[in-house]
């Protein structure tokens, strides 16, 4: 007979959260190919990273960290974007717990 163990996560467990929270990034197009995602929230981002899925290739300069009113740049090159381009954005508000978002093109 197999023992089965309960295993616990290192960290300690997040308390769920009571309100939706607000994805704190806006994308500026106007510059397209080349865009800006603004953090439009009052918490420093940590951790971002931004990566994308589909034909287009990407360049993005990103800082681990993000404060408010600050953006990261990614640029697009080659494919359709708007067709088959998904940009997926990944970040930790000061709480410590992790979010994606993805934005079309």
């Amino acid at each position: 007979m197999k023992h089965v163990r309960n295993l616990r996560s290192p960290l300690p467990s997040l308390r769920p959260r009571r309100f939706a929270y607000r994805v704190p990034w806006t994308v500026d197009r106007s510059g397209a190919p080349h865009f800006r995602l603004v953090n439009t929230s009052s918490e420093e981002l940590r951790g971002v990273t931004v990566s994308i899925a589909g034909s287009a290739s990407l360049r993005v300069s990103s800082p681990a960290s993000i404060r408010p009113g600050e953006a990261v740049r990614a640029s697009l090159h080659g494919g359709d974007a708007a067709r088959d381009t998904l940009l997926v954005v990944r970040w930790f508000p000061p709480d410590g717990r992790e979010y994606l978002w993805q934005v079309s093109f």
